[in-house]
């Protein structure tokens, strides 16, 4: 995949998994998101969102270096979680990261013991998040990627409440909402906790390039 300075063992195991070129998507966020810059990414259904959630956070943490969780990543359920840790593992198998997915079904004492170990990237669901840093007093303050997929499905759960609580929590991060739509929730918790947002808005027809490899099943819920 050609993207400006990416990460060459990055590069190398998306290209092992069919992912040779970057779509209209990813050439137009990597950059800003690359400089650690707020923003809010729209794109429908099919369009790279996950991909390019995944590749981003590994070109960011690129390596493990022992803190506390480094990147949050709030999906909607259970089967975003999984498939999301799937991807991790499946791109970043060049790189050290340690990575774990919690959900609501998921055992929370056993997902606060691995994180007390120290863990680079925690994907979850918004109330398992919430529920494991309201009890075990982790410091959310090591967070350095604050990432909220499916942002509009989310926040019209009612969960743009919750979402808020955990930004407040951190006091410097890079805060990423990607979505399908740009509802009035999206724009307005936008509004409320980034500073000076970037807005990509692609719509249909925007890319005529084929689904990448992988993207049928990623997106299918978004």
């Amino acid at each position: 995949m050609q993207l400006k300075k990416i990460n060459e063992r990055l590069q190398q195991a998306l290209i092992e998994n069919g992912l040779t070129d970057a779509n209209e998507l990813q050439q137009e966020t990597f950059s800003t998101i690359k400089s650690g810059a707020d923003a809010v990414i729209i794109a429908p259904t099919g369009y790279g969102k996950s991909t390019t959630i995944v590749l981003n956070v590994i070109q960011r943490m690129e390596k493990s270096i022992g803190e506390s969780t480094r990147t949050l990543i709030i999906v909607e359920n259970k089967e975003r979680v999984l498939e999301m840790e799937e991807m991790f593992l499946k791109y970043g198998v060049y790189h050290d990261l340690s990575i774990l997915g919690v959900h609501d079904k998921g055992d929370i004492d056993y997902d606060k013991n691995i994180i007390s170990m120290g863990l680079d990237i925690l994907i979850g669901t918004p109330n398992k998040i919430n529920a494991m840093f309201a009890s075990a007093g982790f410091n959310i303050n090591t967070v350095k990627m604050f990432v909220v997929d499916d942002a509009d499905i989310l926040f019209r759960l009612r969960m743009d409440a919750v979402i808020h609580r955990l930004s407040n929590s951190i006091e410097k991060t890079q805060r990423l909402f990607f979505a399908e739509t740009l509802t009035e929730r999206v724009e307005s918790l936008a509004d409320k906790i980034m500073i000076e947002p970037v807005f990509f808005e692609l719509e249909e027809g925007d890319d005529e390039e084929e689904l990448e490899e992988g993207e049928e099943t990623e997106e299918t819920e978004e």
